[in-house]
């Protein structure tokens, strides 16, 4: 694979890259300082896979492997479209994904962290609300294989994230007046704009165990897909179960517990919704023997 910066890549891309980039930074900026979070991941902390070796890879936000890194503090992502080709889409559609990606791993990286010791290595105990033991044993239990809805925190801190990213993209496309694409980029502006609906969904492949080797653009498609089920939409449907006409204040709520790593107005807020002990009652597995989260009732 070879790698470029985000603001090299911005510049070799010309046209609206940037106007597309700044479109959303400003937006970008003034909402997640509302919701807790001044500082944003620097620019420069984030790497671009632009060119690969290997026939038939395809990049972009659903690219295998690519997203935020801890322990680096930085991001790995790949600009979208065939990897293998010199030629690249339009301009203001990698851009595009390039903005949600990097307002995804901005709050990846704004969140709220702690780590501790486990046999002389340092492992991670919470991350945004979601507590986890120097064993290893999580807060939340995995969801159930083809849940339509979510009781995990990873899940939920997932969908948050995604959520502001997609919106900060819809906005940034809505302000130049980008058009959709037609074909594979129609998905791919869909997608990174949160407008993904269930009859587009339909119409994006399925590739289980034992289907063989897809085509390139087939397997990115499919990798979209089983995010937008698993992730995208396993959120939406629990901030309507949950939350109900109150599911944007909910969704608030979220986000700003996990940059500050305090559920305390969380709680309160499940607690008028849902009765006394809510949070526990809603995300607690039966296996967790560790702390509760910082300001859990």
């Amino acid at each position: 694979m070879h790698w470029s910066l985000l603001p090299w890549l911005l510049d070799r891309l010309g046209g609206d890259a940037w106007d597309v980039f700044h479109a959303g930074f400003g937006a970008m900026a003034t909402r997640y300082e509302a919701l807790g979070l001044d500082q944003l991941l620097p620019i420069d902390r984030v790497w671009v896979g632009v060119r690969s070796t290997r026939d038939g890879a395809f990049g972009g936000f659903h690219h295998p492997d690519q997203g935020y890194r801890h322990l680096q503090m930085g991001a790995v992502v790949t600009r979208y479209g065939d990897l293998y080709s010199p030629a690249i889409p339009s301009a203001g559609l990698v851009a595009l994904d390039l903005l949600r990606a990097y307002a995804h791993d901005c709050l990846h990286y704004g969140s709220h962290r702690e780590y501790g010791l486990q046999g002389g290595e340092v492992v991670r105990t919470q991350y945004g609300f979601n507590r986890r033991t120097t064993a290893g044993r999580s807060y939340s239990a995995p969801d159930p294989k083809g849940a339509a809805t979510t009781r995990n925190l990873g899940v939920i801190m997932e969908g948050a994230t995604d959520r502001e990213a997609a919106a900060i993209a819809r906005h940034a496309a809505h302000h130049l007046g980008i058009p959709i694409p037609d074909g594979t980029d129609q998905f791919a502006f869909l997608d990174a704009t949160g407008q993904l609906t269930c009859e587009t969904l339909s119409r994006l492949p399925r590739h289980g165990p034992g289907a063989g080797t897809p085509p390139t653009a087939d397997r990115f498609l499919a990798a979209m897909g089983s995010y937008a089920r698993s992730v995208n939409g396993r959120y939406r449907a629990f901030l309507g179960e949950i939350g109900e006409r109150e599911s944007d204040e909910l969704h608030v709520q979220i986000t700003t517990a996990m940059i500050s790593g305090s559920v305390a107005s969380l709680s309160a807020w499940l607690d008028i919704k849902r009765g006394p002990g809510a949070f526990a009652a809603l995300f607690r597995a039966a296996s967790y023997d560790g702390p509760e989260p910082d300001g859990a009732a």
